[in-house]
Formats: structure tokens, C-alpha cells, sequence
């Protein structure tokens, strides 16, 4: 007979491979759904062709993503839970110029180089500006993005986010230069999202390290 420990440890693992095959799932829907929309067009492409794609049900679809946009957007979402860690583990006396240039590169990061995912992000990117329905969503997502970096900034320089401009100005400076960033590097590809990044912050850092008394 089955001890509560071995049970415990039984479901644990079905919960693991339980996520592990939700991740699976989703990454293929991901992958599908963008091969399809960058060969064919956002407003060519259906829900039923993403799904035959990835070899799964209409049904199954719904139950992942919401609707075509959110299987574009759903690529991007990691972006800004690294740039608010970066932020958030930036060392206490460093300049809020430093830390937002950190936390944007950090988010950046994997569009650099040659590989897979920089050519999917490239896609993706393309698709967003280039669709105005993927862009209003993206935007959205960028101000979820902007209300988080406005916190851990009020939070590390002892502001009140709510009655000091500094916060919600610095980080959407900073986001602007993210978006900034993204525009010139979909251009043709070739350019290095890091050096873009350096030289946009380079450009507004006096105006980011003016911190609200």
C-alpha cells in the first residue's frame, strides 16, 4: 500500500508532466500559428488552420490562447518579466539609468544573434507593427509592463508612485526606448539589438538619472 509520501511524490510528477505537456502544447500552437501568419498574412490565417497545424482541435486551441492575438502576444510576455527581475535585483546605489538600460537589454537579449528564436522574434515583431490589431494588444501589454517598472522604481528610491511623476515617466522612457529599439531592428534584421539599446540609452540616461526629490 501506497504511503502519503509516495502519494505525494505520484502527484507531484503527474502535476510536472501535467505542465510540461501544457508547455508543449502551447509552444507548437506558438510555433504554428507563426509560421502560418508570416507566410500568409495575420487576416489570411484562421483559428481551424492554426490548429490543423499543430495537430490539435479547435477545442484544444481555445483552451490555450483566447484568440490569434493572444498567440502573438503570448512570444512576447517573457520580455517583460525579465526586464522588472533584472530591475528589481539591480544593485541598491546603481544609477536608475544603468539599471533600466540592464533591464531593457535583458529583454532584448534573446533577439540578438542568428539563431531560431531571434528569427521567430523577428516575425513576431514584424507582425506587430505591421497589424494594427497585434499592435494595440502589444501596446497594452507594454503598459501592464510600464505600471510594474514605475513600482520597483518608486520602491528603490523611496517614492510614492502615485504622487511623484518620476516613476511612471522613467519607466516609460524607458519602454519607449524598447519600442524604439524593436522599430529599427524589424527594419531588415541585421542590426544589434544590443548596440541600438546602448545607443538609445545613452541618448535619454541624463533624463532617467533626474530622480524626483
Amino acid at each position: 500500500m501506497a504511503s502519503r509520501y509516495d502519494r505525494r511524490v505520484t502527484q507531484r510528477t503527474e502535476t510536472t508532466l501535467a505542465e510540461r505537456k501544457r508547455l508543449l502544447v502551447a509552444d507548437e500552437l506558438s510555433r504554428s500559428a507563426l509560421t502560418l501568419l508570416a507566410e500568409h498574412g495575420y487576416d489570411a490565417v484562421t483559428v481551424d488552420e492554426i490548429a490543423a497545424a499543430a495537430g490539435v482541435s479547435k477545442r484544444t486551441f481555445f483552451r490555450y490562447f483566447a484568440s490569434k492575438e493572444d498567440v502573438i502576444v503570448r512570444f512576447f510576455a517573457d520580455m517583460g518579466t525579465a526586464m522588472h527581475a533584472r530591475l528589481a535585483e539591480a544593485p541598491a546605489d546603481e544609477p536608475p539609468s544603468v539599471s533600466l538600460h540592464a533591464a531593457v537589454a535583458a529583454a532584448l537579449a534573446p533577439c540578438a544573434g542568428h539563431d531560431d528564436y531571434a528569427e521567430r522574434a523577428l516575425r513576431v515583431v514584424r507582425l506587430i507593427l505591421d497589424t494594427p490589431a497585434l499592435r494595440a494588444r502589444f501596446l497594452e501589454q507594454q503598459a501592464a509592463w510600464r505600471d510594474d517598472l514605475a513600482a520597483e522604481l518608486a520602491r528603490r528610491q523611496g517614492l510614492d508612485a502615485d504622487a511623484t511623476l518620476y516613476p511612471r515617466l522613467a519607466a516609460g522612457t524607458a519602454l519607449t526606448a524598447f519600442d524604439t529599439v524593436l522599430y529599427r531592428w524589424s527594419g531588415d534584421g541585421t542590426a544589434d539589438p544590443a548596440e541600438l539599446t546602448a545607443r538609445a540609452f545613452a541618448v535619454i540616461a541624463p533624463a532617467l538619472d533626474a530622480v524626483e526629490a
